[in-house]
C-alpha cells in the first residue's frame, strides 16, 4: 500500500467510474439518493464521503466499496 491517504483517490476513481457508465454527476447522484451538489464536491475532492455515502455510491455504481476508494 502506497503512502497516499486512501481518501485520496476517492475523487479520481469516481469520476471515472462514473464515465464508464456514462452517468452525469447529477443522474449518479440522485441514483444514489444524494444532493447533486454535495455529490459533485466529493467528485471535486472537497469533502470526504461517509461510508454510508460510499455504500450508496457502490450501489448506484453497482461496483464494491473498495474499488471506489481504489484499496
Amino acid at each position: 500500500m502506497s503512502n497516499n491517504n486512501f481518501a485520496d483517490n476517492i475523487p479520481n476513481n469516481l469520476l471515472s467510474l462514473r464515465k464508464q457508465q456514462h452517468y452525469t454527476q447529477k443522474e449518479l447522484a440522485h441514483k444514489a439518493g444524494l444532493n447533486s451538489n454535495y455529490y459533485a464536491k466529493v467528485e471535486r475532492g472537497n469533502g470526504v464521503p461517509s461510508l454510508k455515502t460510499l455504500y450508496r455510491l457502490a450501489k448506484a455504481l453497482d461496483v464494491t466499496v473498495s474499488e471506489i476508494v481504489g484499496y
